[in-house]
């Protein structure tokens, strides 16, 4: 049973957007919230001066700009501004033009379908804002997604689509155009089309940096829009990222905006208890106890919202996921976040939570209004009121082994709440970021990663090159390949094998592995 008095003082409303942070079961007491004040005040500094047009990103010597997006009257110059608003006023302009067809394919009479090809956050926004907020009834076009690199997965996406790829639209995100994710989707999705007889620039539109690789690719498409240099990947659902794809499946992306900026205007305040992104970032900061100590585990009671987990875990762990903070002390800082939803997570791993391990912290997400909900499955109660009713008891089941939950209140899911909600979560990000001393605008262990990929394929081509008629175990050939990393090597002439690219035969353990060139040319 929670304290009434204590539910009061430490709930947070955005009276413009109708979004309320209660933090009244986090555990702090008022004198912990008054020794954070000092901290608090250096993180609404930093804000106004990343918003005003500080170097925020000093590794990149960028600015930090997601938030002009929805006020571009803050941009720091007027030349920000106006790319601003005349990016949304022309993709204002072009899908309506697509939906009027004006702007057709090749052969059909309009566009129906879109197929985004896009991985990180060139997917993940633009994802939960089509699950969240489409309707198969009333969606303007049907919006598929190519967000990997797996060539089955990809398979399965134009599967979909057969028998109407000459009526679908591809819409091609990447900041440079050298993401290998995107460019090897961009060229499955483009074969598909040569393969129907199609020419791809015909149906296509890029999204991308001025300048970039995809922006001379794509001349001759139908449309590029741009990307800036001041939106980083995790932040870019309210730039054309997100709003191209939700504008041409027929979402309201001025109300997106607008609920995004009434956030940002609510979230401005600097006072912690009156902030909904500050008490949410100060209930972060103690659960976790400013070191990523616990996990967030964020359920939405609401099916709408089944992908605003996979959405935060990009948001938050990449944002605030760093080895070192900014005078370059080793501090490995992060937030791990999972979650699905409410109440399918009570019949899987709530268990844990109340009886397990003490290592995380709820986000409860309750949404008011249920939608449609007038079948009535008992006298006097609805299935939207056991959905409700399920969130309050594992709130109270949470709170009986003192276990620490935040609980977010939206009156409903629709596009303005939407737009605020995403803003909420990207401006507690920046100010937990400024509390514990990161950076939360670069990923170098991102690039780590591509650069340990580009060496992996290099040493499976040079594999390839040394395999011949004669078996060979695996060191011999990784020193014929000139490397040393007889593991990897395995890995990788395993996969070979298993691609018709090699031939592999086992007699025991791996090091007893032969392999030889796959004479049949699979």
């Amino acid at each position: 049973m929670g304290d009434w008095q204590r539910f009061n003082r430490l709930r947070a409303v955005s009276a413009a957007t109708g979004i309320a942070i209660d933090a009244s079961r986090m555990g702090f007491d008022d004198a912990w919230l008054a020794s954070m004040r000092p901290a608090f005040d250096r993180a609404f500094a930093a804000m106004r001066e990343l918003e005003a047009g500080a170097i925020a990103n000093p590794d990149e010597n960028r600015m930090v700009g997601h938030y002009w997006l929805r006020a571009p009257k803050l941009a720091p110059t007027p030349e920000i501004a106006r790319e601003i608003e005349s990016t949304v006023a022309a993709i204002r302009a072009f899908s309506a033009a697509v939906h009027e067809g004006a702007v057709r394919p090749e052969r059909a009479a309009r566009f129906t379908d879109v197929v985004a090809v896009g991985i990180g956050g060139s997917a993940l926004g633009p994802q939960l804002v089509g699950d969240a907020l489409g309707h198969p009834a009333t969606d303007r076009m049907r919006v598929h997604f190519v967000d990997n690199t797996d060539p089955d997965g990809i398979a399965r996406i134009l599967a979909s689509l057969d028998g109407r790829l000459a009526a679908t639209l591809a819409i091609v995100t990447s900041k440079s155009g050298g993401t290998p994710e995107t460019r090897n989707g961009m060229l499955a999705v483009a074969d598909a089309y040569r393969r129907a007889g199609l020419d791809f620039a015909r149906h296509a539109v890029a999204i991308t940096m001025p300048g970039s690789q995809l922006e001379r690719h794509a001349a001759g498409w139908l449309e590029r829009f741009p990307m800036f240099d001041w939106v980083g990947g995790r932040t870019s659902e309210l730039s054309a990222v997100g709003l191209l794809p939700a504008a041409l499946q027929g979402l309201d992306v001025d109300a997106m905006l607008a609920g995004a900026a009434a956030m940002d205007e609510s979230t401005r305040v600097a006072d912690t208890l009156a902030n909904p992104a500050a008490l949410m970032a100060a209930a972060w900061f103690h659960a976790s106890e400013g070191r990523g100590a616990k996990d967030m585990v964020v359920i939405p009671y609401k099916d709408r919202l089944a992908l605003l987990a996979r959405y935060l875990q990009q948001l938050v762990m990449e944002s605030l996921g760093k080895r070192e903070d900014l005078a370059g002390n080793i501090v490995e800082q992060g937030l791990t976040v999972y979650g699905n939803k409410g109440s399918t997570d009570q019949h899987a791993y709530v268990q844990q939570l109340r009886d397990g391990v003490a290592n995380f912290f709820l986000v409860l997400v309750r949404v008011l209004e249920a939608g449609s909900d007038a079948l009535e499955v008992e006298p006097g109660t609805t299935s939207g009121d056991y959905l409700h009713a399920f969130l309050l008891g594992t709130r109270e089941a949470i709170g009986e082994r003192a276990r620490a939950s935040l609980t977010v209140t939206l009156a409903r899911v629709d596009a303005r709440t939407l737009g605020a909600l995403i803003a909420l979560f990207e401006r507690a990000v920046g100010l937990y970021a400024s509390l514990v001393g990161i950076n939360a605008y670069h990923q170098p262990g991102v690039e780590a990663g591509k650069k340990a990929a580009s060496a992996i394929l290099a040493l499976q081509s040079k594999l390839a090159a040394v395999l011949d008629e004669t078996p060979r175990n695996t060191e011999t050939l990784t020193r014929a390949a000139g490397s040393d990393d007889v593991e990897t090597a395995f890995l990788l002439l395993e996969h070979l094998a298993a691609n018709g690219r090699a031939r592999m035969t086992v007699s025991g353990t791996p090091a007893e592995a032969t392999f030889r060139r796959n004479a049949t040319g699979r």
